[in-house]
């Protein structure tokens, strides 16, 4: 698995807001439509004239190149010039969610030192508020809020509290000096910082350069998945989380396509009221969500309406969390739609294996996509030149590729042992068949040993998700007697109901299917399974809820 003979490479002048929006208007695309939120549309020319107006704003309230401009936005159109006017200013984008505890977004304010702050109203008043009490430090120079038409939330409050109508971004922007001319920017300066899942600890940021997203966008959606003009896009994630941050922001402007945002919570009924009105040609998804999609068509047709219609979408992306064999199977048994599963990391930016067109085997997670090196080598591996597990030997993934963190910020000992030159430890096992695809076996910190072997909960989550009652499974390892064993969380398909006969036999079913040692020892029924803000499920609240069961 090398390296393309000859990767992509940029002008030491490189500046994403160049490549990715500004670069548009000069292939003539101004009045192609790039965004649509509702009922509203914006062209590349109007989004290109709010993006300098921004980056006009930044400059003249202060902002200096290289310093962090802290979006805390939901899925709304002025998240577009906000990333991109941050771009153009040479500053540095950080993201957040508007939507965790405040107390977490005070933690990204005193974390990235962020002179800027763009965010919703509510978070806008809860930081001024910290600001007052000394919870967060003086860095932050200047706070713009955007209303967020979703929820009615609006900033006229804002205005008769503060006495100034300049919180309000589009105020502040209509009202700032708009600029001609952006500082010059370099290929390897810091661009956006990337933040990990935070599933041990707080979030930490990786560094990236702008040739870092450059490369990925050329590799992975140009070359390997084929976004072109004309697709329109949508996304289950939300924009902060890097994975939709390209592919429905990133890519679709690389290529002059347009963007679909709403910004309501993700449901399948949200979701279904996207596809209608936009008719995407591509979806950014995970795995939980196919299955609700599935779970909420088949609700339909049982009450004799009329399923989901998906017949607009040319593709589907998967990542986040493995795509279960059996629910690849059952979406592509509906709807006849492909759906490419990929694996990728907050510390290479995006993704470097991938299922893809005319090349998708169901249960893995494809191959690796051209400009990246890919080795599974033994967990005890010092470095990247160690031998290579054999096909089918699980082992630790390392990944070599141009879009690599510089290193994680404030965290000097994680990035020793993440980063080595080119190459990074992903913490991720994997196994390889003799024809190079992956198939994901679990994190390394997540293995559990069950009568003193080794289960991984990934592998018995892909087993139950092959009976027909199981709509949603994740495993974690619990305490009896000091012995550890397997725990198994399931969400059923409708038309089941628990009961100890079907717990009974969801344990047969496994046993029948893996090492005896492997099937679950206890297995709770419950409506759903919490998720990371990433759309993860998220094993750490289970465990974390065991543990308050036995406080």
């Amino acid at each position: 698995m090398g390296l393309v003979t000859d990767p992509p490479t940029f002008p030491e002048g490189l500046n994403l807001a160049d490549y990715f929006l500004f670069d548009r208007l000069e292939e003539g695309k101004s009045a192609s439509v790039a965004l649509r939120f509702g009922s509203r549309c914006w062209t590349y020319g109007e989004v290109a004239a709010r993006t300098r107006a921004f980056a006009s704003l930044l400059l003249g309230s202060g902002v200096r190149r290289g310093e962090r401009v802290l979006i805390v936005l939901p899925d709304v159109p002025p998240f577009a010039w906000a990333f991109f006017g941050t771009l153009a200013a040479s500053a540095v984008v950080a993201m957040g969610n508007p939507d965790v505890p405040i107390s977490s977004i005070e933690y990204l304010v005193r974390y990235t030192r962020a002179t800027a702050v763009v965010t919703v109203p509510k978070v806008y008043q809860a930081l001024r508020l910290a600001m007052e009490e000394g919870r967060i430090g003086n860095e932050v120079r200047c706070m713009w809020a955007v209303p967020d038409a979703a929820t009615g939330d609006d900033c006229e409050h804002l205005q008769e509290d503060l006495g100034d109508e300049l919180a309000d971004l589009t105020n502040a922007m209509a009202n700032a000096s708009t600029r001609d001319t952006f500082p010059a920017c370099h290929r390897d300066e810091p661009a956006i910082w990337l933040f990990t899942s935070g599933s041990t600890g707080e979030p930490k940021a990786n560094i990236h350069s702008h040739r870092d997203f450059a490369f990925n966008t050329e590799v992975y959606a140009k070359a390997t998945v084929g976004y072109r003009e004309g697709d329109i896009s949508v996304s289950v994630p939300r924009l902060y989380f890097g994975y939709a941050t390209g592919t429905n922001l990133m890519f679709p402007f690389a290529v002059g396509a347009t963007v679909g945002l709403f910004s309501e919570r993700p449901t399948p009924e949200a979701l279904t009221r996207a596809i209608a009105m936009y008719k995407p040609t591509i979806v950014t998804n995970v795995p939980t969500m196919l299955g609700k999609l599935l779970d909420h068509d088949e609700a339909l047709r049982n009450k004799g309406e009329r399923g989901l219609d998906l017949s607009s979408i040319r593709f589907s992306l998967s990542a986040g969390e493995a795509l279960p064999e059996a629910l690849l199977i059952r979406w592509n048994e509906r709807f006849k739609s492909d759906v490419y599963d990929g694996i990728g990391s907050a510390e290479m930016f995006h993704i470097y294996a991938s299922n893809r067109p005319g090349d998708i085997k169901p249960g893995s997670l494809g191959k690796v996509v051209a400009g990246y090196e890919l080795r599974v080598l033994a967990e005890d591996a010092d470095g990247p030149g160690a031998n290579e597990c054999e096909p089918g030997e699980i082992g630790v993934l390392w990944v070599k590729g141009d879009s690599v963190s510089m290193g994680y910020w404030l965290d000097r000992d994680k990035s020793w042992k993440t980063f080595f030159g080119h190459w990074c430890r992903t913490g991720d096992l994997f196994k390889k068949d003799a024809d190079g695809y992956l198939y994901f076996a679990g994190r390394a910190d997540e293995l559990l040993k069950v009568s003193g072997l080794w289960v991984s909960p990934v592998e018995v989550e892909e087993c139950l998700s092959k009976h027909e009652a199981v709509a949603l499974v994740a495993v974690i390892g619990v305490e009896e007697g000091g012995l550890q064993k397997t725990k198994a969380f399931i969400v059923l398909r409708q038309g089941h109901a628990p009961s100890a006969e079907l717990s009974t036999a969801l344990q047969e079913f496994a046993k029948e299917r893996m090492a005896k040692h492997k099937y679950p020892r206890v297995i709770e029924f419950v409506d759903d399974v919490p998720k990371n803000d990433r759309g993860k499920v998220d094993r750490k609240a289970l465990r974390a809820a065991e543990a308050a069961k036995k406080a």
